[in-house]
C-alpha cells in the first residue's frame, strides 16, 4: 500500500511541478509581451516596465508556491531525515524568495493607464 501511495505522490508532485513551470513561462511571456512592443516603439516608460515586472513577479510567486507544494507531496510518504532536511532547506529558500517578491510588489506602485 505504501508503494502505491509513493507512486501516486510522485505523479502528483510531477504534475505540480509541471503547473509551476507553466505558470512561470506564462508570466515570462506575458511580461515580455508587455515590454517588447513599447521597447520597439521607444515608448518604454518606467510605469510600463514596472507593470511588466509586477506581472512577472505575481506569476513567479504563484509558481514558487506550486513548487513548494510539489516538494511537500514528494516527501509526505515515509520521508527520511535527509528528505526532511532537504525539504526544510528548500522551504526556507522559497519562503524568503516569496517574502521578498511580495514585499517588492507591495512597494511598487503602477500609475493608472500604464498597463
Amino acid at each position: 500500500m505504501e508503494d502505491l501511495f509513493r507512486e501516486v505522490s510522485q505523479g502528483v508532485a510531477l504534475a505540480l511541478e509541471a503547473v509551476s513551470v507553466l505558470m512561470i513561462a506564462i508570466g515570462a511571456i506575458e511580461a515580455l509581451g508587455r515590454i517588447l512592443v513599447p521597447l520597439l516603439r521607444r515608448d518604454a516608460t518606467q510605469g510600463r516596465l514596472r507593470a511588466a515586472w509586477l506581472i512577472l513577479a505575481r506569476w513567479l510567486v504563484l509558481g514558487l508556491e506550486f513548487m513548494l507544494a510539489a516538494d511537500i507531496v514528494r516527501t509526505a510518504i515515509a520521508p527520511t531525515w535527509d528528505d526532511i532536511g532537504m525539504l526544510a532547506a528548500i522551504a526556507v529558500i522559497r519562503t524568503f524568495l516569496n517574502y521578498f517578491l511580495e514585499r517588492d510588489m507591495k512597494e511598487v506602485q503602477v500609475p493608472e493607464g500604464a498597463t
